[in-house]
C-alpha cells in the first residue's frame, strides 16, 4: 500500500495546498486543496473518500471532484463514490455545501437513482474493509466532531495513522499503545509563540506536540509533521527540534510518498 501527499498545509499559497491524501489509486484520506493536483484520469479511479472532519480545509475538494467525474464515471458505469464520515459531518455536509446554494446536491446527480456521490456513516472505532485494505476511525477532538484514521498494512506489519486535527486526546495514545505503529502524521499547526491560539482552535503546537509523543511507546517510529500555516514551517519545526525526542520527526510535504509494508517501515 502507499500513500501519496496531495496536500499538507493548514492554509492556502503557492505552493500550499491543504490536506489530502491519496492511498493507493482510489481512496482519498480527507479532500482539502491538493485534489486540485490530480489529473482528470486519476480523479477518476476514487471510489472512496474518508473525512475526518467537516472544515472546509478538509472537504473543500468534494464536491468539485464529484462534478469533475461525473460524466467520466457515468459513461463507464461506475458506482457511486462513497463519502465515508461521522454522522455529524455529513449532515454539516448537507446542509452547508451539498445544499443547491453554495453547491448542487450530488448525492441525487446526475440522478437520484445513480448518484455521483453517496454518504455512508461510520463511528469511532470501526474498521472500514476497502478492498483489502483496512482503515480504523480513531478518535480526535477538535472543535467539531472529528476523526482520524489507522491505515492497516494487510498481513501485519505497522499502520500509517493520521491523528485529524486534534487537540490533546488520552484515548487517541491508549488505541495506539494497542497497535503497531510504523509512520504517525500529526498536525502541528502553530509555533509555541501562537499556544493561546492553538489551545483556542483545538490544535497542537510544538509544546503540546512533545508531550502528546510522550505516549507513543514501542520503538522509534517516524513521525511526519502536517497542517502548518504557509510561512511557518521554519518557525515550527524549530520549535520541534528544541523540544527533542527519540523519534525521526520531519515535516510532511507536496507529493511524498510512503510506503506500507507487512515488516518495517519506509520512507
Amino acid at each position: 500500500m502507499n500513500i501519496r501527499v496531495l496536500g499538507c498545509s493548514g492554509s492556502i499559497a503557492a505552493g500550499s495546498r491543504t490536506t489530502a491524501f491519496l492511498l493507493d489509486d482510489d481512496v482519498l484520506i480527507d479532500a482539502g486543496s491538493g485534489v486540485g493536483d490530480l489529473t482528470l484520469e486519476e480523479m477518476g479511479r476514487i471510489d472512496h473518500i474518508l473525512i475526518s472532519h467537516s472544515h472546509l480545509d478538509h472537504v473543500l475538494s468534494i464536491g468539485l471532484l464529484a462534478d469533475s467525474v461525473l460524466r467520466l464515471r457515468r459513461a463507464q458505469g461506475r458506482p457511486p463514490i462513497r463519502v465515508h464520515a461521522l454522522g455529524a459531518t455529513i449532515e454539516a455536509l448537507k446542509a452547508h455545501i451539498f445544499n443547491n446554494v453554495i453547491w448542487p446536491d450530488f448525492t441525487r446527480l446526475p440522478s437520484a437513482e445513480q448518484p455521483v456521490l453517496a454518504f455512508e456513516r461510520f463511528d469511532v472505532g470501526d474498521v472500514l474493509q476497502l478492498g483489502e485494505r483496512k482503515v480504523e476511525v480513531l478518535s480526535a477532538l477538535h472543535t467539531v466532531p472529528a476523526v482520524g484514521f489507522a491505515v492497516l498494512p494487510e498481513g501485519g506489519g505497522g499502520a500509517w495513522v493520521y491523528t485529524g486535527d486534534t487537540a490533546p486526546n488520552p484515548a487517541l495514545w491508549a488505541r495506539l499503545r494497542e497497535m503497531p505503529v510504523a509512520a504517525l502524521v500529526i498536525e502541528t499547526a502553530f509555533s509555541d509563540e501562537e499556544h493561546a491560539l492553538a489551545e483556542l482552535s483545538r490544535h497542537l503546537c510544538p509544546a503540546t506536540l512533545a508531550r502528546e509523543l510522550a505516549h507513543l511507546e514501542g520503538s522509534e517510529v517516524a513521525v511526519y509533521i502536517t497542517h502548518i500555516k504557509p510561512g511557518e514551517v521554519t518557525a515550527v519545526m524549530a520549535d520541534i527540534a528544541k523540544a527533542g525526542g527519540r523519534h525521526r520527526i520531519q515535516a510532511l510535504y507536496t507529493g511524498q510518498r510512503i510506503q506500507l509494508v507487512t515488516s518495517g517501515h519506509r520512507n
